[in-house]
């Protein structure tokens, strides 16, 4: 199994540890997980990012995640995801998580992922007490599932940036984000992965939760192609 994590800020940071648990105790054939952001870990996040040290977060959590589970092969790759790259991050057959925060790059994958054969994408974001988690997955060029932007409007027609499209300013300006909220994100993302790969359940390809309500919601929809 390659797994490719892409994103490791609030959300991805927490998923990578609990999928690597779950992933090196499970009998797949391949244990292959890519950790891929360009971004640097800085302090004034600690309060929701858990980073040994300061510096790139994929090199960082890569040297973490290696020291405790020893039956996974792990590889880093310290860049954003763009048109240029993106073809050599992800490939077929792959399950793809994402925990970034930008509508651009959600775009970006899920319209290239819409492109290959067999692809599965996990898809989570949040805003400070709310968030979903999508699921696009696609067999034999078909799509079992909606894409991220099918019923996204705000995913299909960005209004905001790549991280490679940002200036210094803008990179460090971030919206306030709570820990609570980004590791239901993370848990939930989890679940579809063990819905999608152990119960082959694809029914519901969209779960939206609240955290001041206490409630979650899943969805069931048709691809619109």
């Amino acid at each position: 199994m390659n797994i490719k994590i892409i994103g490791l800020g609030g959300i991805g940071s927490t998923l990578s540890l609990f999928l690597s648990r779950y992933v090196n105790y499970e009998k797949f054939d391949t244990k292959n997980i890519t950790l891929i952001d360009g971004k640097r870990f800085e302090e004034r996040k600690a309060e929701r990012q858990e980073f040994s040290s300061l510096g790139n977060k994929a090199l960082i959590k890569m040297s973490e995640l290696k020291q405790r589970f020893f039956n996974i092969v792990y590889e880093a790759i310290p860049v954003f995801v763009t048109e240029d790259n993106i073809s050599r991050i992800i490939e077929e057959g792959d399950v793809v998580f994402v925990g970034v925060d930008n509508h651009k790059t959600r775009k970006l994958i899920s319209d290239y992922c819409g492109k290959l054969n067999d692809i599965i994408l996990i898809s989570g974001g949040n805003e400070l007490t709310d968030g979903n988690v999508q699921l696009y997955v696609r067999e034999g060029g078909k799509n079992l599932t909606p894409s991220l932007t099918d019923y996204h409007p705000e995913i299909d027609s960005p209004q905001d940036k790549l991280p490679t499209e940002l200036s210094c300013e803008e990179l460090l300006h971030s919206e306030p984000q709570l820990y609570f909220t980004n590791l239901s994100v993370a848990l939930f993302m989890c679940i579809m992965f063990y819905n999608v790969i152990v119960n082959k359940k694809y029914d519901k390809s969209e779960v939206y939760f609240d955290l001041l309500t206490m409630s979650s919601d899943s969805k069931i929809r048709r691809p619109k192609n």
